[in-house]
């Protein structure tokens, strides 16, 4: 279930944060809507099927994030957000990984009220990015 907060995006960035540490792909799907662009890996925009299945198969790596509201502008039915965030997870070595960043997500709210990510970019200004 998506996050219905009236305005709150930082209850919606805490219930992201639960969701995506519970490692389930298809609750953490439901968060984004249906054209949603993730840029997860700098300058490699996904949408559609290829963002569904490159998150379901990265939360098979346990991942633990952490994040923080910096800041956030909110219209009726969009909010922009910047997050702090840091990332711990096991690599494909096996070796423990850790990244961090600034991120820039856009959200909209759909017609039952809750957020959702139309644009979720956390290494919003890839010079921020700490591996």
């Amino acid at each position: 279930m998506a996050s219905k907060h009236a305005g709150g995006v930082e209850e919606h960035l805490e219930f992201y944060v639960r969701t995506f540490n519970s490692g389930d792909a298809d609750a953490v799907n439901r968060l984004y809507t249906e054209n949603a662009v993730a840029i997860w890996a700098p300058g490699e925009p996904l949408t559609g099927r290829e963002r569904r299945a490159s998150l379901a198969e990265f939360l098979t790596r346990k991942p633990v994030l952490t994040a923080t509201l910096r800041e956030s502008h909110v219209t009726k039915d969009t909010a922009l957000l910047t997050v702090d965030w840091a990332m711990e997870a096991v690599g494909e070595d096996g070796t423990k990984e850790r990244a961090e960043g600034i991120g820039a997500d856009v959200l909209v709210r759909d017609a039952s009220g809750a957020w959702r990510y139309a644009v979720n970019a956390p290494y919003g200004d890839p010079r921020n990015a700490k591996k």
